[in-house]
């Protein structure tokens, strides 16, 4: 299918700032997003305002007064031919209906791909309806593209723009072209700024990976440096306002229009700690199963996620696989919505056990679900590809934090799921994978091996872990860890620990992958700079975290 397109050049208004217009100027123009770029390119479309939406014979309709593109815009889930564009309405992304201040009505929105940020050579273009049953989100499945290829994207409403997306395709099969990708999780809007959304969208990567709670459902905290409005999201309109308040940041839209992302959830898009039908505390409800089933739908309407992710009440299809050309195969894991109850948890206070040790390993008990475990099983049984990417939430690798013989082990990560964990590292070291685990939810950087045996440290490491910081939650951070000499001690596979903010960033090769552990000495104030805290090279062949 060719990609010719002969649609003509949109027209624009330039988008209002709103109030976070200060942080907005620091965007940075290598990510081709933001106001900055937007107004840049109505100079060059020829205008702006009713005289634009007049010269393109569109007329915008009276509510169009305001930018209705002031929760940006966003693609993920590339594939060789295509990928998801994604935006949603909302002209008051605040309002506490969770409805944007758009009227309760279907309103087309047209849509443009262009292989150049000046949209001189569009591609693909087209109408899509935001509707308000689905909080007048768009999701685009585009098709025909070419593999391995940079795109831009944009939306238009009557006379408005919006801000201008950079996409790609993933490599075509056989390809063995290099990933750079960035690993994000935990953005807590009361911790501080998003400064390292900010950074991460500076690294220009291929992909972004969203390892979860990328919102936090809680009521606002007094005293804290910024505090969520509202009470604890459990309503549909509460969880679809709180994920306004977090696509409203500056930051969030700059990385969001950088590249596109890979996303999972973990616990905060729901309620801390949930584990399947299961609250915190452990008690299966017709609440709780509505309560899922709001967040389920605010979580799709909020992400650049295909078809097949649409919910169906609170059950949401999010393990999935894509593929890196052949350098690369994806397996997205959602390890909340099929697991069992967490071992001992009788009421949600509580999350590390000693002497659980039969309990944590039952094969009768799952983190993933035997579908989920069935299929990421035949995938990596399957896969030829020179690397295999786990993303996913909880913390994989065996973590015993008390010193001396007793073992503490926590019952929320896959230390309480043991034969589930088992299976999997078994499976990719038997076909001597190159495996690499995505972790969040800790709020630390951590740099595990997977060993065969976690029992004798002497066993042979069989995959690695890189494990991403928080981007805000747990506030500045520190340079001290809390039991940090302890659990080093107590877990040789553990190489390296660092509890200040910031992400991982990494480098794919067919020889090796370079993984450097982004950090920030405070979240804050919005201008904190950024460094390696720790870099590690884990070479193709023989898995292990070698520093650098």
């Amino acid at each position: 299918m060719s990609e010719t397109d002969n649609s003509g050049p949109l027209r624009l208004v330039a988008p209002d700032q709103g109030a976070n217009a200060a942080r907005r100027r620091q965007y940075s123009r290598r990510t081709f997003v933001g106001v900055s770029l937007a107004a840049g390119l109505a100079v060059g479309l020829g205008g702006r305002g009713s005289a634009a939406a007049a010269a393109t014979g569109h007329t915008s309709p009276s509510w169009t007064g305001q930018d209705p593109f002031r929760l940006g815009v966003a693609s993920g889930d590339p594939t060789p031919d295509g990928v998801v564009l994604w935006t949603r309405l909302a002209i008051d992304p605040l309002a506490e209906d969770g409805a944007g201040g758009m009227p309760s009505q279907n309103i087309d929105v047209s849509w443009q791909l262009a292989r150049d940020p000046q949209f001189r050579h569009i591609v693909r273009s087209g109408v899509a309806p935001a509707v308000p049953e689905w909080a007048h989100s768009v999701h685009v499945e585009v098709e025909g593209l070419q593999p391995g290829h940079e795109y831009w994207y944009r939306f238009r409403v009557g006379g408005h723009l919006s801000p201008v997306g950079r996409t790609l395709t993933s490599p075509a099969p056989g390809n063995h072209r290099d990933l750079h990708a960035v690993a994000v999780s935990c953005s807590h809007y009361e911790g501080g700024y998003f400064t390292a959304y900010r950074h991460a969208a500076e690294e220009n990567p291929d992909v972004v990976f969203e390892l979860g709670d990328y919102i936090y459902e809680g009521a606002g905290v007094a005293g804290r440096f910024r505090v969520h409005p509202g009470s604890t999201c459990v309503s549909l309109a509460q969880y679809r306002a709180r994920y306004a308040l977090y696509k409203n940041e500056p930051e969030t839209q700059q990385l969001h229009a950088a590249a596109p992302w890979i996303v999972t959830w973990d616990d905060h898009e729901v309620q801390d700690n949930w584990a399947g039908v299961y609250d915190k505390n452990g008690v299966p409800s017709d609440a709780f199963a509505a309560r899922r089933a709001a967040a389920a739908k605010a979580y799709y309407e909020n992400m650049p996620l295909r078809r097949a992710s649409i919910p169906n009440g609170p059950d949401i299809k999010l393990y999935r696989r894509l593929r890196w050309g052949s350098l690369a195969d994806i397996h997205v894991l959602d390890e909340r919505s099929f697991r069992d109850r967490q071992a001992g948890n009788t009421n949600g206070s509580t999350w590390w056990f000693s002497n659980r040790k039969d309990e944590y390993n039952s094969p009768n008990r799952t983190i993933l679900g035997a579908e989920q475990r069935a299929w990421l099983l035949d995938g990596l049984r399957q896969s030829r590809a020179t690397w295999q990417i786990l993303p996913q939430g909880v913390f994989f690798a065996k973590r015993d934090i008390t010193a001396g013989p007793v073992e503490t082990l926590g019952s929320d990560g896959w230390d309480g799921y043991g034969y589930d964990r088992d299976s999997i590292r078994d499976t990719w070291a038997a076909r001597r994978h190159n495996a690499v685990v995505l972790t969040g939810d800790v709020h630390m950087h951590f740099a595990n091996e997977i060993k065969a045996d976690f029992a004798n440290p002497d066993s042979a490491t069989v995959g690695v872990e890189l494990v991403t910081t928080s981007v805000t939650s747990g506030d500045d951070g520190s340079d001290t860890v809390n039991g940090g000499a302890t659990v080093l001690a107590e877990n040789p596979h553990i190489k390296f620990i660092q509890n200040r903010r910031g992400y991982v960033r990494m480098k794919y090769t067919r020889d090796e992958l370079r993984s450097d552990f982004m950090s920030m000495p405070y979240v804050q104030r919005p201008d904190a700079p950024i460094s390696a805290a720790a870099s590690f090279v884990t070479p193709a062949g023989a898995p292990a975290m070698h520093r650098v």
